[in-house]
């Protein structure tokens, strides 16, 4: 996976000037979400934070928090409940050396700083414009439970796919792909009409596969 300089923008399209991206960005309601709220969608809310977008906000659709343990086999389990910084204690404790040295506490400082504990897609009922997960089994799951409320405003939100590895680098990576589709998108008048396109630019310029589907609130 690559991530470039952001400014894509769609055939014939001038991009907007400064001032109104940065309204376009502080306006949409953006959500992120990989399985345990740690790696990947805690990068790309940090970055898109950093980047104006203030109404992020980062999820997991696991039924528990788990991270990587002294062996594959036996990973450290929280719920949803334990904060980042009692994540950051208990790892400590256990073996500070081994858990610095693979970069966990350095990724659960960054969380604390954002937020203080993960949080569930399955319990949150805020609406977003633009939904996006970090691997097909995330994103199906963010469907089905999209599909299974009971329509109250018949809100759109677009739900969007890109895979992402679960490791230090491409999480960085995918932060910046998650940055550039979210200013291609911001670039289109009508995103429920021209989003198809943009994921098509993108699939062409990157030869990344795409997942998407339209839910309502």
């Amino acid at each position: 996976m690559a991530a470039g300089n952001p400014g894509y923008h769609l055939p014939g399209e001038e991009p907007l000037q400064q001032d109104s991206m940065a309204e376009a960005r502080s306006r949409l309601r953006l959500a992120v979400v990989c399985s345990s709220n740690q790696n990947r969608s805690m990068e790309a809310h940090h970055l898109l934070r950093r980047r104006g977008f203030l109404r992020v906000r980062s999820f997991g659709t696991g039924t528990y928090v788990r991270l990587p343990g002294p062996t594959p086999s036996r990973p450290n389990v929280y719920d949803f409940q334990t904060t980042y910084e009692q994540m950051y204690q208990d790892l400590v404790q256990k073996d500070e050396d081994l858990y610095r040295q693979t970069g966990i506490l350095g990724m659960l400082q960054r969380n604390k700083r954002i937020k203080p504990r993960p949080e569930r897609f399955q319990n949150c009922s805020d609406e977003f414009d633009l939904i996006l997960t970090c691997e097909q089994r995330v994103f199906c799951r963010v469907v089905r439970e999209l599909d299974a409320r009971e329509r109250v405003t018949w809100q759109r939100v677009h739900v969007i796919n890109v895979d992402i590895l679960d490791d230090d680098t491409e999480a960085i990576l995918g932060s910046f792909l998650l940055f550039e589709l979210c200013q291609c998108i911001l670039l289109v008048d009508n995103m429920d009409e021209e989003l198809v396109e943009v994921l098509q630019l993108f699939k062409a310029k990157l030869g990344l596969p795409f997942l998407h589907a339209v839910c309502f609130y």
